[in-house]
Parts: C-alpha cells; sequence; structure tokens
C-alpha cells in the first residue's frame, strides 16, 4: 500500500510539473530535500532545484513526461523514458529556436511521510544538445571521409 501512494505522489509531482503548476508541484518536496543531478556538481536544495526547473520550465513549453517504466522498491520510485517540449525560452543563454525536443530521461525519487526528500536525475543532454542545433554529431555515412581526412593529416606530418 505504502509502495503505491509513494508512486502516486511522484507521478503527481511530474503531472503538476508538466501542468505548469509549479506551486503544485513544489508542495509535494519535504523541507530537507536535495536532488543529485548529472552534469551539476554537489547537491542542490530545495531552493537550487527550484531554480534549475524553472529555467527547464520558463525554455521550454509544453512539456510532458512520459514514462514507460515506474519501478518502486520500498520509498524509492524510479520513472524513466522521455520529456518532450518545444523550445520557446532562452536556455542557458541560448535564444528560443522553436524546435521540439525528446529529452530520455531517468529518475530516482525518494519518499519519506508523503513528501519527494531526495532525487536523483539523468537527462541526455548530448542529445538535447544536438536537437537544439547547439552540437552536431555526424552520422554513419560521414566516418570513412572524417577518418581519411584525419589518417592523411598523420600521414602527411610524418
Amino acid at each position: 500500500m505504502l509502495a503505491e501512494q509513494n508512486k502516486a505522489i511522484v507521478l503527481q509531482f511530474y503531472k503538476a510539473f508538466d501542468d505548469r503548476n509549479m506551486a503544485q508541484a513544489l508542495e509535494l518536496l519535504a523541507g530537507n530535500f536535495v536532488a543529485h543531478l548529472a552534469g551539476i556538481p554537489g547537491s542542490l536544495d530545495a531552493e537550487g532545484f527550484k531554480q534549475f526547473g524553472m529555467s527547464f520550465y520558463l525554455a521550454f513549453s509544453q512539456g510532458q513526461h512520459v514514462f514507460d517504466q515506474v519501478v518502486v522498491a520500498d520509498n524509492k520510485v524510479v520513472t524513466c523514458r522521455v520529456f518532450t517540449a518545444t523550445h520557446l525560452g532562452e536556455f542557458q543563454g541560448l535564444p528560443p529556436t522553436g524546435k521540439q525536443i525528446s529529452l530520455s530521461i531517468m529518475h530516482i525519487d525518494r519518499v519519506e511521510d508523503g513528501k519527494i526528500v531526495e532525487h536523483w536525475g539523468q537527462g541526455d543532454a548530448l542529445g538535447l544538445m544536438q536537437q537544439l542545433g547547439i552540437v552536431f554529431l555526424p552520422g554513419p555515412k560521414l566516418f570513412p571521409h572524417i577518418l581519411k581526412g584525419i589518417a592523411s593529416k598523420l600521414f602527411k606530418k610524418s
């Protein structure tokens, strides 16, 4: 029974975020909440997590978490799949591109006494940058040309 309650709390948190109801989402965080996010050194308290979330919230409109995996173990709820949205606001200095993004995500949230007390988050940052046009990743057809160019430069130095 408690596992189902924890699952409901976590899914309610992401639904509130998607519905752009940040007040409701933040009410589900415990006062001693801490977040660990991939790519961010150290941990974030509730206020730091709120600021990070708001930067995403303001940059990406029409956001939607779609989970195809929700696994509950004791007081931890693991959610994974994808977050989709449209880039309509500035994000880390990048002006809006209007592009649709699909970000692979995995979260682990720990629940105590009906509140989320700890969050671990992993998102495909490289994939996000590629979708926004910040990073170019060559496709398989370009690899032979790239390798040929590298090899010719190496042999010219010899």
